[in-house]
C-alpha cells in the first residue's frame, strides 16, 4: 500500500496551491482529482472571463500572465496545467476519493483505483458537479441542462434561462447575440447585485429595451416538450420553448466528509466544523481548503480569498511534525 505524509482530495486551484506548498516544505504527498485537472474550470463556459485579475488568481510563487487584466477560461487552464507539469506524477487525475477512515494516527483512504495510507488529509473538493435541482415535472427532459458551454446550439431557438446570477446572465447575453430568443426567469426581484460590474449594465439594458424578456419574482413550475409553465406575480403563464438552462447554482458533496466523521453545522449553510486558523476539522489530521469551507454558501470562498488556506494548513502540519 502506497503511503504519504499528505493526501489532497481535489485538484482545483486551491488543491494545487496545497500541493505546491507541501512540495516546498518537503512533504511526501499526492493530489487526487475525480475528473480532469481543475475540473470545475474546465466545465465553465468556453468564453468565460474571470471576475478577478490574473494576479489574484496566482498560487504559490508561479506568475499568471494573461492578455487582459481579467483572464479567460483558456488562459486559466493553461496556467494550472503549467503548475501540474511542475508537480509531475504527484498529480493523479481521474481517481475519485471515495472514503477515508482514521486508524490510529493515520488515515486509510479508498479511491476509485486503490487504497492508500496517509498521515494527513486535505479536502479541497469543489461543488460544480452537483447542480441544485429545480425538482419540478419535466426537469428530466433532454431539452433541460444545468450547464452552459457555448451559444451556438441555441441560435434561432427559444431558450429559457432560469436564474439571475453570473452564469445565467452570461448565457442569456451570449445566446441573444447569436440570434437566440431568450427569456429569463428568476425568483429574485432583480438581476443579482454580484453580477460582474461590466456585464450587469448590459443585461439590464437588453431587458429594458425588450431584447431579452425577464420575469422577476417568478419560478418555473413545469417543463414540457414544447413549452414551460411559469408562476409569476400576475399569475400562471405558458411560454413556448425549445431549451431550458437551469443556472440555479451548485452544492458541495458532503458524503465523504460525513462518513469520515466531520461535524456538519445546523446553520442554514450546513458549514463543516473546522478551525479558522489551521483549517483542521474536528477529525484530527483532516483539513479543509477552498470553497468546501463555506458549506452551502458557495459564494463565500473563491480562488483569491482561499489561496491563503494552503499556507495555513501546511504550516499547521509542519508545526505538528516539529513537535514529534
Amino acid at each position: 500500500m502506497e503511503e504519504f505524509d499528505i493526501l489532497i482530495a481535489g485538484a482545483g486551484p486551491i488543491g494545487l496551491a496545497c500541493a505546491l506548498k507541501a512540495e516546498e516544505e518537503g512533504f511526501n504527498y499526492a493530489l487526487f482529482e475525480k475528473g480532469c485537472l481543475t475540473n470545475s474550470i474546465y466545465n465553465y463556459p468556453l468564453n468565460m472571463q474571470f471576475f478577478s485579475t490574473s494576479e489574484k488568481l496566482e498560487i504559490g510563487s508561479v506568475p499568471f500572465i494573461s492578455h487582459g487584466s481579467k483572464p479567460v477560461r483558456m488562459e486559466a487552464l493553461e496556467y494550472y496545467r503549467r503548475i501540474a507539469r511542475q508537480l509531475g506524477p504527484n498529480v493523479r487525475t481521474y481517481e475519485r476519493v471515495i472514503a477515508l477512515a482514521k486508524v490510529g494516527d493515520d488515515f486509510l483512504v479508498s479511491t476509485s483505483k486503490g487504497n492508500y495510507k496517509s498521515r494527513f488529509v486535505i479536502g479541497a473538493t469543489g461543488f460544480y458537479d452537483r447542480p441544485n435541482m429545480l425538482n419540478i415535472p419535466g426537469e428530466e427532459l433532454e431539452k433541460v441542462s444545468h450547464y452552459y458551454k457555448e451559444p451556438h446550439p441555441y441560435a434561432f431557438r427559444k431558450t429559457l434561462v432560469a436564474g439571475g446570477g453570473n452564469s445565467a446572465v452570461d448565457a442569456a447575453l451570449e445566446i441573444f447575440r447569436k440570434g437566440g430568443d431568450v427569456t429569463m426567469v428568476m425568483i429574485n426581484p432583480s438581476i443579482e447585485e454580484n453580477v460582474k460590474y461590466w456585464v450587469r449594465p448590459d443585461i439590464l439594458n437588453r431587458i429594458k429595451e425588450g431584447s431579452i424578456t425577464a420575469y422577476y419574482n417568478s419560478r418555473i413550475v413545469m417543463i414540457r416538450e414544447r413549452d414551460v409553465t411559469v408562476k409569476t406575480p400576475d399569475g400562471i403563464i405558458h411560454i413556448e420553448n425549445d431549451f431550458v438552462l437551469a443556472m440555479t447554482g451548485y452544492s458541495p458533496d458532503y458524503t465523504w466528509l460525513h462518513n469520515a466523521g466531520v461535524n456538519i453545522g445546523e446553520d442554514p449553510f450546513k458549514t463543516p466544523e473546522f478551525d479558522s486558523e489551521t483549517h483542521e476539522t474536528n477529525v484530527p489530521g483532516l483539513y479543509l481548503a477552498g470553497v468546501v469551507c463555506g458549506g452551502m454558501n458557495t459564494g463565500k470562498y473563491f480562488i483569491e480569498n482561499s489561496r491563503e488556506h494552503a499556507d495555513k494548513i501546511i504550516n499547521a502540519i509542519k508545526t505538528i511534525d516539529n513537535k514529534k
